[in-house]
């Protein structure tokens, strides 16, 4: 977001989600992850038939249980073996979801208007950073993998970088131990952000409308603001202290008394809008060689920050091929590092692929118990996966069966 230049800012960013999205804070301003995947199968037009298209966006049952009402990760009640089955959702031409209403709303929008699947995306994105930045903020940076119709599919990475001034050290103290929340709170945590780039290079190669016509969804949310749900403050309120003690922060995501922002309530975010605005007409040059980057330089070195006008300026996405394996003869495409989801993704399906998962039944407390020990031991490989552009990736220690980058 973009700031006043008389504004104090602090190391904070909103973390909502809506009916119960929500998904955990994040107290860092540059460094929320947008993650998408846009595809389409092989001989469908890379346009979508308006009026059939549709939106979905998960909900979660609102729970009773004490932890729950405190803890928006925090299981939501009842049996795990008595969950009910969801109806799968049909789209006859085109489908958009995202983890928040309004961004999936803002994708439906643009496959009316004409778009596909990238413009869809894209749209999206910027939405995402209006009503859910958790998940998809200016500041952040993501991963997309696509297939076009009829082409190879298409890994594109944008997430953030380092800045140049970053040392392995900046960190430890003159001990050389670990700094506690140096890493992940204030200035010296915030990288160097990609989701702008990433998502007009996704526009660019593939998408069919203007930046305009993409982003104008979000600018409107920003502008005029959304009603908080539920899931939204449950979210905001675990964010609350991080806000209180941030004083750029909590004119947004604070009432005016300092208490926070409940049900009902309308987050409007101006300032947001108009840094949309200047993308939206100036493209990549406005926000990493124009006064928004100029910005963010500014309060980063009044901070304590490190970034600097050639972070910006030097910024580009770049494009991986993308991770592959099997799971009971289906061909899966997935991530590579600098993510480690793709990886644990295929360790979780081997893993998986020696039970008889239909036999347990979906939802069972059986399969479920197998699902998580997958999900545990995959997320412990992971530990030593990295940017390739730095480290070895040890991805055929994590499965027996060929992990293959395309």
């Amino acid at each position: 977001m973009t700031l006043p230049a008389s504004a104090p800012m602090g190391p904070a960013s909103l973390a909502s989600a809506r009916k119960g999205g929500a998904r955990g804070p994040l107290l860092r301003t540059c460094a929320a992850v947008f993650m998408l995947v846009a595809t389409l199968p092989t001989g469908v037009p890379f346009t979508a038939t308006p009026a059939a298209a549709q939106s979905v966006t998960p909900s979660v049952t609102p729970s009773a249980t004490p932890l729950a009402s405190t803890d928006p990760l925090a299981y939501a009640g009842g049996e795990p073996d008595r969950l009910p089955t969801l109806a799968p959702v049909w789209g006859a031409h085109g489908m958009v979801v995202s983890a928040q209403k309004l961004a999936s709303e803002a994708g439906e929008r643009i496959l009316a208007q004409g778009g596909n699947a990238a413009d869809a995306a894209v749209a999206m994105g910027y939405a995402l950073a209006v009503v859910y930045p958790a998940a998809g903020n200016l500041g952040g940076g993501g991963f997309m993998l696509l297939r076009p119709p009829g082409q190879k599919t298409v890994f594109l990475d944008f997430r953030e970088k380092a800045p140049l001034a970053a040392r392995a050290n900046m960190y430890l103290d003159s001990k050389g131990q670990v700094i506690p929340d140096l890493s992940v709170l204030g200035w010296k945590a915030v990288a160097v952000p990609g989701t702008v780039a990433g998502l007009e290079t996704v526009r660019q190669r593939w998408g069919h409308l203007s930046r305009q016509a993409d982003m104008e969804p979000a600018i409107e949310l920003a502008r005029n603001g959304f009603v908080l749900e539920t899931g939204d403050v449950e979210l905001l309120h675990t964010a609350t202290s991080g806000f209180e003690k941030d004083p750029y922060a909590r004119t947004i995501f604070l009432r005016p008394d300092g208490t926070p922002l409940q049900a009902g309530d309308r987050l409007v975010q101006t300032h947001l809008a108009h840094t949309l605005e200047q993308i939206a007409h100036g493209g990549t040059d406005a926000f990493y060689r124009g006064p928004i980057a100029q910005e963010l330089v500014r309060v980063s070195r009044l901070n304590g920050g490190i970034l600097q006008n050639e972070d910006f300026a030097r910024y580009t996405p770049r494009e991986l091929p993308p991770l592959s394996c099997t799971y009971r003869g289906f061909l899966v495409e997935t991530a590579p590092p600098p993510s480690a989801g793709g990886v644990a993704l295929c360790e979780m399906l081997e893993i998986l692929s020696g039970y008889d998962m239909h036999a347990l039944g979906l939802h069972t407390a059986p399969a479920l118990q197998r699902e998580i020990e997958a999900m545990r031991h995959a997320y412990s490989d992971r530990r030593n996966l990295g940017d390739p552009a730095f480290v070895h990736n040890p991805i055929s220690t994590c499965s027996t069966r060929p992990i293959s980058m395309l």
